[in-house]
């Protein structure tokens, strides 16, 4: 079996790559100050009442104002909406199912 020099194996694993670099897809952070020119936009987002009921799992009404930002909470990742840790740290109740 012939060895792989470093060289060879840095080529065999950045190949993959270069298929990207032919895509006309805006390329984000090289003017951080300004959105890239047709990079997607996120218009409007709208959360069902399944939504609201999931992400207050194990909070009871009345719910505190605190929690209006759910109101507002767009579709970026939040942990708030998803279980945390087991044991006696779940105190929601999300792995309690």
């Amino acid at each position: 079996m012939k060895t792989l020099y470093p060289a060879s194996l840095v080529i065999l694993l950045l190949a993959p790559l270069s298929s990207y670099a032919n895509k006309p897809y805006p390329i984000a952070g090289t003017q951080p100050y300004a959105r890239p020119v047709g990079a997607p936009v996120i218009e409007w987002v709208h959360h069902d009442q399944a939504w609201f009921k999931h992400a207050l799992t194990g909070i009871q009404p009345p719910f505190p104002r605190s929690l209006y930002f759910l109101d507002n909470q767009g579709n970026w990742y939040t942990p708030f909406v998803h279980p945390g840790m087991t044991g006696r740290y779940d105190i929601r109740g999300w792995h309690q199912k």
